[in-house]
């Protein structure tokens, strides 16, 4: 297999989807707690990509077995497996591969920090291969956005910020006497959540904007999601609501200063960011108005970075 079809496989394009939260949450450790562990760092970065290709690789294999449209956009031109005419056996070899990656990097992870890590590792890891597979996979459900916005957005940040300072009691673990207690900072933790808001909803918006492009296809394929249960108009709402609360979780954070002041750069997005809402609200096109929502999470999430990021250095 060429690298390129390799790269169309797995749709090397979309992990920046995992990418940005595991650095947001890097840089806001950086910022709030002044930790960094290098060996973590590159350890959770090898397997967070190994487990997101993965899944998108077995999300393509299985709109492949399953496509009752077998002509199209999506079928033709978006699926490397046909486009690039794939074997099966090789996709497989493949999926495989990036999944045993994904666990053995993971379990070396594990050793370097604590039980935490392997629990929300394990449990993530699931979900990731649920999404795509199974007699019922997640994302041919309602439930897609709420997965993938909360475990990328969430969970990926959380995780990210927690390998650097897992022996700070954020978030602890204690077995006694048969009994499995947890203690956590609550104050931390809530802060975290706001901090991921814009990521939750940049990612479910991301798939939200694909299930909105895909309703008639989805339909002709038997997959029921989020926008057919609501209607393209109500699922337009949303879609815009979404990013409201990005901006709203902004100004809770600068009141609670849990951001530096640099953040309010991010602001400056809205402009751009209502203009792709707008565009996306007059035309949904899977191969046209799709990628505005990509480019909306990696605009607001990007100067988050970059706000960050400054405040680290000054």
């Amino acid at each position: 297999m060429f690298i390129g079809s390799f790269l169309k496989l797995v749709e090397i394009q979309t992990k920046v989807a995992s990418l940005i939260p595991f650095l947001l949450g890097t840089i806001y450790t950086l910022y709030r707690f002044k930790n960094f562990n290098l060996k973590n760092f590159i350890l959770m970065l090898i397997s967070l990509l190994a487990i997101d290709m993965a899944t998108t690789a077995i999300n393509n294999f299985v709109d492949y077995k399953k496509a009752n449209k077998t002509y199209g956009y999506n079928y033709e031109s978006h699926n490397a497996i046909v486009k690039d005419n794939l074997k099966e056996s090789r996709v497989k070899a493949i999926i495989l591969t990036l999944l045993i990656i994904a666990v053995l990097v993971g379990i070396i992870l594990v050793l370097n920090t604590n039980l935490v890590v392997l629990i929300l590792g394990s449990i993530s890891f699931g979900v990731g291969v649920l999404y795509s597979f199974g007699p019922l996979p997640i994302s041919r459900t309602s439930l897609g956005e709420i997965f993938s916005g909360f475990f990328m957005g969430f969970i990926i940040t959380f995780v990210s910020i927690y390998i650097h300072i897992f022996d700070q009691n954020i978030v602890s673990l204690f077995y006694e006497s048969g009994f499995l207690s947890i203690q956590f900072n609550l104050i931390e933790l809530i802060y975290i959540f706001l901090i991921s808001i814009p990521l939750v909803t940049g990612i479910a918006n991301i798939m939200f904007a694909n299930n909105i492009c895909d309703i008639d296809d989805d339909l002709e394929n038997n997959r029921y999601t989020l926008p057919i249960y609501l209607g393209k108009d109500r699922s337009l709402d949303l879609f815009k609501i979404l990013y409201y609360l990005v901006y709203l979780d902004l100004i809770i954070l600068l009141v609670l200063r849990v951001i530096p002041l640099l953040s309010l750069l991010t602001f400056l997005t809205w402009f751009p960011v209502k203009r792709n809402i707008d565009l996306f609200m007059d035309k949904q096109s899977k191969k046209e108005t799709f990628i505005l929502a990509v480019k909306n999470f990696v605009l607001i999430n990007s100067v988050q970075i970059l706000a960050l990021g400054i405040a680290v250095i000054f």
